[in-house]
């Protein structure tokens, strides 16, 4: 006779129940709101509010610089992981600590941070100005910004998957005489792949919808520096309720076209490992 097992959580009816509950406050109706809202202006409204020059130009520079902070902190990300996973070194818990800072500081104290860093006359930016670059208030400040804070989210995804690593398969290659190249392209790399696509998605969804680290180092200049956010606010502050959900609304169907893609991909990855 079978025993059927107790479970520390109550039946599935009640935290099926509990789970919809609190998914529709939190996800489902706030989403419904913004996919009805935009439709007061019709079809035709719709389609010309997201496609103005200036929202497709936002829409291209907060994509653009977001996929490229994300492709910019996977390999940055996994080394600094690499690092804190399999040595160890005076100062380390500083450094584990200072991974998180993004995450921990206030994201306009981030920008302002990083405009005083990177401007004409900051510490850095000054460094920069003879060799004829310039950071803040360009779309170079937008990537320098996205690469600060999504970062975090590149590293922690990794270090798990880097602590169960097997050391066994890299000590028998090595003992097999494969080189050190060879090792990281032929077990690390292929073991990582998943991990680093879903860092690399992390830091992707972080920057396309980043505003407060921004909107300080970007200048804010349509056509040129000027990010999907803060168009939207822009259109809230003129109470166009309406076009600033459908703005939204195309920047969460893309994300998530996006973020489903790469998921498929890392599937096939772990399927195919």
């Amino acid at each position: 006779m079978r025993i059927a097992q107790r479970s520390a959580l109550p039946g599935f009816a009640p935290s099926f129940a509990v789970t919809l509950v609190w998914l529709s406050l939190i996800v489902l109706i706030p989403l419904a709101a913004l996919a009805l809202r935009p439709w007061e202006l019709g079809v035709l409204g719709v389609w010309r509010s997201v496609t103005e020059p200036r929202v497709v130009a936002a829409l291209r520079l907060s994509f653009g610089t977001a996929a490229l902070a994300a492709a910019i902190n996977v390999p940055i990300g996994l080394l600094i992981a690499w690092v804190m996973v399999r040595y160890r070194f005076y100062g380390r818990n500083l450094a584990d600590s200072l991974i998180d800072m993004p995450l921990a500081l206030p994201t306009a104290v981030a920008g302002i941070s990083l405009t005083a860093l990177f401007a004409p006359k900051g510490w850095i930016g000054a460094l920069l100005v003879p060799l004829g670059i310039k950071v803040a208030y360009t779309p170079l400040g937008i990537l320098v910004a996205l690469i600060f804070v999504g970062l975090p989210f590149v590293v922690r995804t990794l270090e798990p998957i880097i602590m169960d690593l097997p050391l066994e398969a890299e000590e028998v290659a090595a003992t097999l005489g494969a080189r050190r190249a060879q090792i990281v392209a032929r077990i690390v790399l292929p073991a990582l792949l998943p991990a680093l696509l879903a860092g690399f998605g992390a830091a992707l969804a972080r920057g396309v919808g980043e505003y407060g680290s921004v909107i300080f180092i970007a200048g804010n200049m349509p056509m040129i520096s000027e990010i999907a956010p803060l168009l939207i606010v822009i259109r809230l502050e003129q109470l166009d309720y309406a076009g600033a959900a459908a703005l939204g609304l195309v920047m969460l169907l893309a994300s998530f076209v996006i973020l489903l893609l790469l998921n498929l991909l890392q599937r096939r990855m772990i399927v195919h490992a």
